[in-house]
């Protein structure tokens, strides 16, 4: 049986919500070993006149933890 933990990480990214959710992954796999999945919780924008200029994401990154 294999014990798993989730992970809570807010990203960004100038260029769309899945750059923004690659970068999670990437930051979190600098620590993180054995991560299994993603789950994309909330995604939000930042808007100037009529561009958006930042997404942002609020993911769960479940990893397995070594026995």
């Amino acid at each position: 049986m294999a014990v798993m933990k989730v992970l809570e990480i807010m990203a960004n990214s100038n260029q769309s919500w899945e750059e923004a959710v690659k970068n999670a992954v990437r930051t979190a796999a600098k620590s993180v070993k054995n991560i299994r999945s993603v789950y994309v919780k909330d995604q939000t924008a930042n808007v100037e006149g009529d561009s958006i200029t930042d997404y942002r994401v609020i993911v769960k990154i479940t990893f397995e933890v070594d026995a």
